[in-house]
Protein backbone atom coordinates (compact mmCIF):
# COMPACT_ATOMS: atom_id res chain seq x y z
CA UNK A 1 0.00 0.00 0.00
CA UNK A 2 1.22 3.96 -0.53
CA UNK A 3 0.23 6.76 0.67
CA UNK A 4 -0.07 10.09 -1.55
CA UNK A 5 0.60 13.71 -0.78
CA UNK A 6 0.37 16.70 -3.26
CA UNK A 7 1.70 19.71 -3.16
CA UNK A 8 2.77 23.47 -5.08
CA UNK A 9 -1.04 24.12 -6.07
CA UNK A 10 -1.88 27.82 -6.35
CA UNK A 11 -3.09 30.71 -7.95
CA UNK A 12 -1.14 31.76 -11.25
CA UNK A 13 -2.02 34.18 -13.75
CA UNK A 14 -2.53 32.39 -17.68
CA UNK A 15 0.98 32.09 -19.68
CA UNK A 16 2.76 31.15 -15.57
CA UNK A 17 3.87 27.96 -13.95
CA UNK A 18 3.67 25.58 -11.35
CA UNK A 19 4.95 22.87 -10.38
CA UNK A 20 2.75 19.82 -7.89
CA UNK A 21 4.62 17.46 -5.97
CA UNK A 22 3.51 14.11 -4.75
CA UNK A 23 4.99 12.64 -2.13
CA UNK A 24 4.64 8.96 -1.84
CA UNK A 25 4.80 7.06 1.29
CA UNK A 26 4.79 3.17 2.57
CA UNK A 27 5.42 0.85 -0.70
CA UNK A 28 8.35 2.59 -3.19
CA UNK A 29 6.78 4.67 -5.49
CA UNK A 30 8.61 2.83 -8.53
CA UNK A 31 6.20 -0.12 -8.22
CA UNK A 32 3.53 1.99 -9.63
CA UNK A 33 2.50 3.41 -12.32
CA UNK A 34 2.24 6.90 -11.12
CA UNK A 35 -0.45 9.34 -12.60
CA UNK A 36 -1.92 12.61 -12.41
CA UNK A 37 -5.68 13.50 -12.97
CA UNK A 38 -7.41 16.77 -12.80
CA UNK A 39 -11.27 17.49 -11.75
CA UNK A 40 -12.60 20.72 -12.87
CA UNK A 41 -16.16 22.35 -11.21
CA UNK A 42 -18.99 20.31 -12.90
CA UNK A 43 -16.70 17.62 -14.67
CA UNK A 44 -15.91 14.50 -15.04
CA UNK A 45 -12.10 13.43 -13.17
CA UNK A 46 -9.63 13.19 -16.12
CA UNK A 47 -6.30 11.51 -17.02
CA UNK A 48 -3.71 14.23 -17.36
CA UNK A 49 -0.08 12.34 -17.17
CA UNK A 50 1.49 9.43 -16.37
CA UNK A 51 5.28 7.86 -16.02
CA UNK A 52 5.97 3.92 -15.71
CA UNK A 53 7.29 1.99 -13.21
CA UNK A 54 11.21 1.85 -14.66
CA UNK A 55 10.33 5.71 -15.30
CA UNK A 56 11.51 5.50 -18.97
CA UNK A 57 8.17 6.09 -20.28
CA UNK A 58 5.36 9.06 -19.72
CA UNK A 59 2.33 9.77 -21.49
CA UNK A 60 0.27 12.63 -21.73
CA UNK A 61 -3.44 13.75 -22.46
CA UNK A 62 -3.55 16.23 -25.96
CA UNK A 63 -4.36 19.01 -24.25
CA UNK A 64 -1.09 19.40 -21.97
CA UNK A 65 1.24 17.91 -24.46
CA UNK A 66 4.05 20.22 -24.67
CA UNK A 67 3.11 22.02 -21.68
CA UNK A 68 3.39 19.27 -18.83
CA UNK A 69 5.95 17.42 -17.79
CA UNK A 70 6.01 14.53 -15.62
CA UNK A 71 9.18 12.96 -13.62
CA UNK A 72 10.32 10.97 -10.28
CA UNK A 73 12.44 10.90 -7.79
CA UNK A 74 13.20 7.82 -6.85
CA UNK A 75 15.85 9.04 -3.65
CA UNK A 76 13.15 11.01 -2.66
CA UNK A 77 9.74 8.86 -3.66
CA UNK A 78 8.36 11.96 -4.95
CA UNK A 79 6.72 12.39 -8.37
CA UNK A 80 6.14 15.94 -9.85
CA UNK A 81 4.27 17.48 -12.30
CA UNK A 82 5.85 20.60 -13.91
CA UNK A 83 3.17 22.69 -15.84
CA UNK A 84 4.25 25.51 -17.92
CA UNK A 85 2.24 27.95 -20.34
CA UNK A 86 -0.37 27.62 -17.88
CA UNK A 87 -4.02 28.23 -19.62
CA UNK A 88 -7.64 29.08 -17.79
CA UNK A 89 -8.75 25.98 -18.89
CA UNK A 90 -6.26 24.37 -16.61
CA UNK A 91 -8.10 25.16 -13.50
CA UNK A 92 -8.76 22.07 -11.52
CA UNK A 93 -7.68 20.26 -8.68
CA UNK A 94 -5.22 18.17 -9.85
CA UNK A 95 -4.84 14.54 -7.83
CA UNK A 96 -1.77 12.10 -7.94
CA UNK A 97 -2.84 8.89 -8.14
CA UNK A 98 -0.44 5.20 -8.32
CA UNK A 99 -1.77 2.24 -10.20
CA UNK A 100 -0.11 -1.43 -9.73
CA UNK A 101 -1.64 -2.25 -13.32
CA UNK A 102 1.37 -2.62 -15.81
CA UNK A 103 1.21 -0.68 -19.16
CA UNK A 104 0.22 2.85 -20.12
CA UNK A 105 -3.08 3.24 -17.92
CA UNK A 106 -5.09 6.28 -18.66
CA UNK A 107 -8.53 4.90 -17.31
CA UNK A 108 -9.09 6.35 -13.84
CA UNK A 109 -10.25 2.84 -12.62
CA UNK A 110 -7.13 1.21 -13.11
CA UNK A 111 -5.74 3.59 -10.44
CA UNK A 112 -5.38 1.91 -7.09
CA UNK A 113 -4.44 5.04 -4.85
CA UNK A 114 -5.49 8.65 -4.64
CA UNK A 115 -4.13 11.76 -2.99
CA UNK A 116 -5.93 14.10 -1.49
CA UNK A 117 -6.00 16.85 -4.49
CA UNK A 118 -4.63 20.16 -4.28
CA UNK A 119 -6.15 23.12 -6.17
CA UNK A 120 -4.64 25.11 -9.09
CA UNK A 121 -6.29 28.15 -10.39
CA UNK A 122 -5.40 30.27 -13.17
CA UNK A 123 -6.00 33.24 -13.61
CA UNK A 124 -6.95 34.68 -17.17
Amino acid sequence: QVQLVESGGGLVQAGGSLRLSCAASGRTFSSYTMGWFRQAPGKEREFVALINRSGDRTYYVDSVKGRFTISGDDAKNTVYLQMNSLKPEDTAVYYCTASTWSGLQIRRDKYDYWGQGTQVTVSS
